[in-house]
C-alpha cells in the first residue's frame, strides 16, 4: 500500500490549492477496441469545440430561436420514418397531453397488451413535437414492442414541473387499462432523467410502479457534480461540455428550483421501491457518472440494475451511429431486458 500511494501521489500534477489535478493536454486516439463503424464515425469527426459550445441563448427569444434552428436541422418526416421502420405512427392527445403512438407492424407477440412509455430526450428543452418520436420509433422497431411517445411541455414556455406533470397524466391514463408491470418507461439523456423522477413521483403518489424502467445515459444529476464532467469533456463529442448550453439548460428548466431536488435530479432522490433498471453509457459520454451513480443509488437500495457501458461511446452514440454493432446491442439487450420484466 505504501509503494502504490507513493506511485500514485508521486507521478501526478497538483494545483496549488492542493484539490484539483492539472492535466496537460493530450492526444486521445481512436478507441481500437470499438467497433470498426463507431471507430469509422469518430474519425470523421471533427475535433469538439469546447468554446463554441460555451456560447448561451440569454433570453426567451434566444431559446426559441435555437429551439427552432434545432428543429430545422433536424427535421423529421414520420410518413418516411413509418416506411423505413415498417411501423404505424399516430398523433393523439390524453388528457390535453399530446403522444404519439407507435407501433410496429410485425409486433412481437410475447408484447401482448405491454406498452413502453417513452419520454425524449432534448435537454429538456429541444426535440419536442414530430422530432419526440425519434428514439420511440427505433425501441418500437428493434424491440417490437408497441410505444407510446410523449410529447411533453417544455421551457421556456412550461419549465419544471410540466414535464413531470404531462408524463404522470399519461402514466395514470395507461394504468386504466393495464397493470404497472405491463409498462416500461424510459428514454435517453433527459428521457432517461425524466423517467426515472417520473417514477419518484409515481411512488410519491402511490401508484402500481412500472414492471422496467430503460435508463440510456441518463441526465440524472443537473448539477455540475460527476466526474466525467471534467474528464469527458471535450472528449464527448455530442455533448462537449456542461458550461453553456447544458448548463443554461438545466437553469431553465428547473426554473428557480433546487437543481438537487430528485423531480429534477432523480440521483438525489430515495430509490426504495423501483422497478428493475436497464442503464446505457459510454467510456467518453459526458454523464458516464450520472448513470454510474444512478446504478449505484439503485444497487445500494437492492434494486435490479443492469449498467452497460460501451468502449469509445459518447452521449446516444447508440443514436449517432445507429447501424453501429453497439447500437444494436444496446435494444437487443433492451428487448432481452423487457421480455424478463413485462412478462
Amino acid at each position: 500500500m505504501l509503494i502504490t500511494g507513493w506511485l500514485v501521489f508521486g507521478s501526478m500534477g497538483i494545483s496549488a490549492d492542493g484539490t484539483n489535478w492539472e492535466i496537460n493536454p493530450r492526444m486521445v486516439p481512436i478507441p481500437m477496441g470499438a467497433s470498426q463503424q463507431l471507430q469509422q464515425s469518430l474519425a470523421t469527426t471533427p475535433v469538439p469545440d469546447v468554446t463554441a459550445r460555451k456560447k448561451v441563448a440569454d433570453t426567451d427569444i434566444d431559446w426559441m430561436a435555437l429551439i427552432r434552428q434545432r428543429a430545422e436541422m433536424l427535421p423529421f418526416d414520420l410518413s418516411a420514418l413509418s416506411n423505413q421502420l415498417d411501423l404505424t405512427i399516430k398523433a393523439d392527445e390524453i388528457e390535453g397531453v399530446k403522444v404519439y403512438h407507435v407501433v410496429p407492424n410485425d409486433p412481437d407477440p410475447l408484447f401482448k397488451d405491454r406498452v413502453f412509455l417513452n419520454v425524449h430526450g432534448g435537454s429538456y428543452v429541444f426535440d419536442g413535437g414530430v422530432a419526440s418520436v425519434g428514439e420511440a420509433a427505433v425501441i418500437a422497431n428493434r424491440a417490437k414492442i408497441a410505444v407510446l411517445s410523449v410529447d411533453y411541455r417544455m421551457p421556456p414556455k412550461h419549465p419544471f414541473p410540466a414535464a413531470v406533470e404531462d408524463t404522470v397524466i399519461v402514466y395514470k391514463h395507461l394504468l386504466k387499462s393495464l397493470p404497472g408491470k405491463a409498462i416500461a418507461i424510459g428514454g435517453t439523456s433527459a428521457g432517461g432523467g425524466l423517467a426515472l423522477a417520473a417514477v419518484h413521483r409515481f411512488i410519491a403518489l402511490k401508484l402500481d410502479v412500472p414492471g422496467a424502467i430503460y435508463g440510456g445515459t441518463p441526465w440524472a444529476d443537473l448539477t455540475k457534480t460527476g466526474d466525467s464532467l471534467f474528464t469527458n469533456e471535450g472528449i464527448d463529442r455530442a455533448l462537449v461540455t456542461y458550461d453553456g448550453i447544458l448548463s443554461a439548460a438545466a437553469r431553465l428548466y428547473a426554473n428557480g428550483h433546487d437543481l438537487e431536488d430528485p423531480l429534477i435530479s432523480p440521483v438525489y432522490g430515495n430509490f426504495k421501491g423501483f422497478p428493475p433498471t436497464y442503464l446505457v453509457t459510454g467510456t467518453r459520454d459526458l454523464f458516464l457518472s450520472d448513470t454510474v451513480r444512478t446504478h449505484r443509488k439503485l444497487r445500494n437500495a437492492g434494486i435490479i440494475a443492469d449498467l452497460n457501458v460501451y468502449e469509445g461511446m459518447s452521449h446516444g452514440g447508440y443514436l449517432i451511429v445507429p447501424n453501429s454493432p453497439e447500437s444494436m446491442q444496446v435494444y437487443a439487450e433492451l428487448r432481452d431486458f423487457l421480455k424478463q420484466h413485462l412478462l
